[in-house]
């Protein structure tokens, strides 16, 4: 997994008291919903970090659901 991604994405846990999430145990097959617990604000905030860092367009093939979707837009 790429570290970056994993660092924003444990950031926004972090910063925003998602609880019973254990940041070592997310994958690539991470659900962003249903197993990290976020919500529409979360993906939002996601959505601006991943941009930024990445300078890409997440929204540009389909939403991402999944870590491994993140991952696969930033290659």
């Amino acid at each position: 997994m790429d570290k970056k991604v994993l660092e924003i994405i444990s950031k926004i846990i972090e910063e925003n008291d998602i609880e019973n999430i254990n940041c070592k145990e997310i994958s690539d097959k991470s659900i962003l919903t249903n197993d990290l617990g976020f919500d529409s604000f979360n993906l939002a905030q996601l959505t601006v970090e991943i941009e930024s860092e990445f300078g890409i367009d997440i929204f540009e093939n389909q939403i991402p659901s999944t870590v491994e979707d993140i991952l696969k837009q930033i290659k």
